[in-house]
């Protein structure tokens, strides 16, 4: 009897690591998905679907006796077959990196990016990466998207880290970009706890990990800050006008705090921290569902359906390209100044002329009509960039009535 059980134990075990050794096979496949340039995509969908073809994975119990595996070897020589093809189709197609400089051990530097997967942040890493630097990036992808990295994976000087910045995180860099952080209000009023935690001690960890590592750090703020403001434009001296328990005080209160925590470690800690405003920002990889005014007027016209207004349309904002956005950030980071700075675009527009000037763009024969305002809504958003000009030699380059934000 004893040995029975034994035997029997035996073969379940077997049984286990061939299911085991299956899944491992087709739970990678988004890795290798990601892996492949977008013109071989065709064929390692083809290939997933024959090998799918081949091993049946929800086999209905009725059917299961006609499985003609002979014995464990047979399977395990199966899966070995298997895995041969897939490594030889990746050697097939060699993955293909946009160009980057080369730079020596004395000037390259390792940099982390956190919510580096999202709008953003994945251009800075691209700028980052062209530049010759070691970029890790982190990010939880509540917003972010593989997609937005993937033409970096697997390259020498890149890493990918699913981390949750609300969790310490330990590693060796020597700058930090901290843009982790949802930015639209639906994705930050979704849940706005997780917001608040996400920019007060998510941003008290990168502070700490700054400390630990002796590295400089640049905190991505916001034009939220100034609230709904009364003084026009907006300078960084500027302290805003914030309703503290609105449906937008998550992020905006969070940002404030953020800015605190960061200049409370510059003077006790001696921690080498920079700070940027950041206004109104459009371009590729823009969150289409993100509510904002720009991703909103743009998919209404695309679709020919009505453009909506919330309010008047008499309110104002001002729009910078994401490449503006990122040139800054990189300004900001080599400069000495170590003050907030507003990086934006000072032209200023009624989110009514905004509305027609999409129109017109995108073409199609959207109505645009005007609904209920929403609370809290900033009534004027226009940038002072004084400073920017003045210590990092900055302001935006691309003109706004260009097609770029549809590409």
């Amino acid at each position: 009897m004893k040995a029975k059980t034994k035997r029997f134990i035996i073969v379940l075990t077997g049984v286990f690591l061939v299911v085991f050794c299956i899944f491992s096979i087709f739970s990678d496949s988004d890795y290798k998905y990601l892996s492949l340039e977008t013109p071989q995509r065709d064929k390692f969908e083809h290939f997933e679907r024959i090998v799918k073809t081949e091993i049946p994975v929800n086999i209905p119990s009725r059917f299961v006796h006609k499985i003609n595996f002979e014995s464990l070897e047979d399977a395990k020589r199966r899966i070995k077959e298997l895995e041969e093809k897939l490594s030889a189709l990746e050697l097939r197609t060699p993955k293909k990196f946009p160009e980057t400089k080369f730079l020596n051990y004395n000037t390259r530097k390792r940099i982390l990016v956190t919510g580096g997967a999202g709008f953003v942040g994945s251009h800075l890493v691209d700028s980052l990466m062209t530049l010759g630097h070691e970029v890790i990036v982190v990010d939880n992808f509540f917003t972010g998207s593989k997609r937005n990295v993937e033409h970096w994976i697997g390259h020498r000087n890149f890493e990918l880290i699913h981390h949750d910045i609300v969790n310490p995180l330990f590693i060796e860099i020597d700058e930090i970009y901290h843009l982790a952080s949802p930015a639209s209000p639906p994705h930050y009023m979704f849940n706005p706890v997780k917001t608040i935690k996400t920019n007060t001690v998510g941003t008290i960890n990168v502070l700490g990990l700054a400390k630990r590592v002796g590295a400089k750090v640049l905190i991505a703020s916001t034009s939220e800050i100034y609230g709904d403001p009364e003084v026009h434009p907006q300078s960084e001296t500027y302290w805003g006008h914030v309703n503290p328990i609105g449906p937008r005080a998550c992020y905006d209160e969070g940002k404030r705090v953020a800015e605190t925590l960061s200049y409370a470690y510059a003077k006790q800690e001696k921690l080498d921290v920079r700070v940027a405003r950041i206004f109104n920002t459009y371009g590729p990889r823009m969150h289409m569902n993100d509510g904002r005014v720009v991703s909103n007027f743009i998919l209404q016209a695309l679709k020919n359906e009505t453009i909506t207004i919330y309010g008047t349309g008499k309110q104002t904002r001002s729009f910078q390209y994401v490449s503006d956005l990122v040139d800054g950030l990189l300004a900001l980071m080599a400069s000495n100044f170590t003050e907030p700075v507003n990086l934006g675009n000072p032209v200023e527009r009624t989110i009514q002329d905004f509305a027609l000037i999409i129109k017109k763009l995108v073409g199609g024969s959207s109505k645009i009509k005007q609904t209920m305002a929403v609370e809290d809504d900033p009534q004027r958003r226009k940038p002072d960039i004084t400073r920017a000009k003045k210590f990092l030699n900055w302001e935006p380059k691309v003109n706004f009535t260009k097609k770029n934000f549809i590409h």
